[in-house]
């Protein structure tokens, strides 16, 4: 089974941009989770333009799906981590100016460096997981480290599918197939919606989770937020 993990950065994108606290963050991953939804991500970044450091702790006892906080970790985001001991980290490489994540980990380039941050968090019991493009060598890298699982930037996916391209999913079937054979379990996010998700669910070979924002949160402007959670569970089921 698949599990949904609902990223819920653009509802603080959109409270930070009035002030005050509408649309509540802590309250929307509470409905979430009522809703169906197997987990919450959150993906604070240095600048805090949407979601608070804050917010993470506010977020932490309201959670009692899975946890799962993304980023680049630097002190102050490993420090956070080791505090709120989620149930997963995925680690990021953005850099502080990016809109968005946009690449994967050079996961041979920084190994040592990933070595030691995934020990930090596995000896605190949190799972931990890299965030790569769909490139073999990087799956091999990224074994190398220690971590539990990857996930897979599916943006490239996203792309090809929208302009009718199928085999654009053959690059993450091939990365899926040996992290399955390393013994790394498979996530997988970014520009994934309710267009692209059931085919691509259905071509990756052990994927345990996605990690959907955006594109569920505009779809949710028009059909409802319950109403798009389940949608997104039964094409994962």
């Amino acid at each position: 089974m698949t599990k949904l993990s609902v990223n819920i950065n653009k509802i603080a994108t959109l409270r930070n941009s009035r002030g005050g606290n509408v649309p509540n963050v802590v309250q929307f991953a509470k409905d979430v989770q009522r809703f169906g939804a197997e987990g919450v991500t959150v993906h604070p970044r240095p600048d805090e333009r949407h979601i608070r450091y804050q917010d993470v702790y506010d977020l932490k006892p309201e959670v009692y799906t899975e946890f799962n906080i993304e980023g680049n970790p630097v002190p102050k985001f490993i420090e956070m981590v080791l505090e709120i001991k989620p149930t997963q980290v995925t680690l990021v490489p953005d850099a502080e100016n990016a809109i968005t994540s946009n690449a994967g980990w050079d996961t041979l380039k920084h190994k040592d460096y990933l070595i030691d941050v995934i020990q930090v968090f596995k000896a605190n019991g949190i799972r931990t997981s890299i965030f790569v493009d769909p490139v073999l060598n990087m799956v091999e890298g990224a074994k190398a480290t220690g971590t539990d699982r990857i996930e897979l930037y599916t943006e490239a996916f996203a792309h090809q599918y929208g302009l009718g391209n199928l085999k654009g999913i053959d690059p993450y079937v091939k990365t899926a197939e040996l992290a399955a054979h390393l013994g790394l379990g498979i996530n997988a996010g970014h520009d994934l919606s309710l267009d692209n998700i059931r085919f691509f669910k259905e071509n990756i070979p052990g994927l345990l989770e996605v990690s959907i924002g955006h594109a569920l949160i505009s779809e949710s402007l028009y059909l409802g937020i319950e109403n798009v959670v389940q949608m997104y569970l039964g094409k994962l089921k």
